[in-house]
């Protein structure tokens, strides 16, 4: 069974190790349908300390490494806005 890839943004990284990513989805209400924006933050294992907040990340679900972290950080997305060369 293939493990789940889910893609959010750096919120925290004041612990060592592990990293806290915001995911967010909309969900429609069961009766009114109505579109609602859901989150949820996630700790994520990310052994090299390398990701900073505000960085897009994609986390993937393993086995449990403590009482709340069983994701990993996998890699970060590149945003094409962000690559802009500055002039100085």
């Amino acid at each position: 069974m293939p493990k789940h890839k889910i893609k959010g943004i750096v919120v925290s990284h004041k612990m060592d190790k592990t990293a806290v990513i915001l995911v967010e989805k909309v969900k429609a209400h069961p009766r009114y349908l109505k579109r609602m924006k859901i989150s949820t933050r996630y700790q994520a294992h990310d052994p090299e300390n390398k990701y900073q907040v505000g960085d897009k990340v994609v986390i993937e679900e393993c086995r449990p490494l403590s009482k709340n972290k069983s994701w990993i950080i996998i890699g970060k997305i590149h945003d094409s806005s962000t690559n802009k060369v500055k002039n100085s």
